[in-house]
């Protein structure tokens, strides 16, 4: 396993488990995101839980490559719909940057890990 490959996978976990306890937990930063979005309370609950499925699919890419492959497909595609969400709200571009930022380095450990 390549230092890159295991560096991006170390950044990854940490906004995915950051950012799917606040959700799960009703932080009122994503509860007013998600009123901004004109999405669904409950959508912030399970977008907590794919978040959270997220980060263990990372931990246990440590020890299981196939795992660590899926993950980052899971994110990759999790993080990507929440820039489209942004986007279909009319929310400033800035707004959608971490998303994109986080859809980037999954995307970029996807290839990694096929390269490695």
């Amino acid at each position: 396993m390549s230092i890159v490959l295991i560096v991006l996978q170390s950044f990854l976990i940490f906004p995915m488990v950051g950012g799917g306890v606040t959700k799960l937990t009703g932080s009122k930063n994503f509860v007013d995101m998600f009123d901004s979005l004109k999405l669904p309370q409950w959508f912030r609950v399970v977008t907590g839980v794919v978040q959270l499925i997220g980060a263990i699919g990372l931990v246990i890419g440590y020890w299981k490559p196939e795992v660590l492959l899926w993950a980052g497909i899971w994110i990759a595609f999790t993080m990507f719909v929440a820039v489209l969400a942004h986007f279909r709200v009319k929310h400033p571009a800035s707004s959608a940057v971490p998303a994109l930022f986080i859809t980037l380095v999954a995307a970029s450990l996807i290839i990694v890990q096929q390269i490695a």
